[in-house]
């Protein structure tokens, strides 16, 4: 399955420089609009510069407070919906909806990034 994600301005904020390669160029390939921040700093720079439909955001994020980033996100913008990601079991019970009300989604890092494509597709036009 290909997902067409046109028109769809996607920011991704993940330390690693890998796996935010990987999102961004499967994003890129089904036609979403890409911007990648590494750090708190970096994602807030990108914020002040450009709207942005969806936010992809690693819940352990080096160079910063992905919690503190979301709630400037919120303040500033409260209708972008984020999808936090974590490779560890920190939130496992789903209570980072509670915590963040941004939130839409809680996967893990290793999630297909097809399915990844399918979330910011459903999540990015509500």
């Amino acid at each position: 399955m290909f997902v067409r994600v046109e028109d769809l301005s996607v920011l991704i904020v993940e330390s690693n420089r890998d796996l935010a390669h990987l999102w961004q160029s499967h994003l890129e390939r089904c036609g979403a609009g890409v911007l990648v921040a590494h750090t708190q700093n970096g994602a807030l720079d990108v914020l002040e510069e450009h709207r942005v439909d969806l936010i992809i955001l690693n819940v352990v994020l080096r160079g910063g407070s992905a919690f503190s980033l979301s709630d400037k996100v919120r303040a500033l913008h409260a209708d972008i919906p984020i999808i936090y990601v974590t490779n560890s079991t920190f939130f496992s019970d789903g209570s980072v909806f509670a915590f963040c009300p941004n939130a839409c989604a809680y996967v893990q890092t290793d999630t297909p990034p097809e399915d990844l494509a399918a979330m910011v597709e459903h999540y990015g036009r509500a």
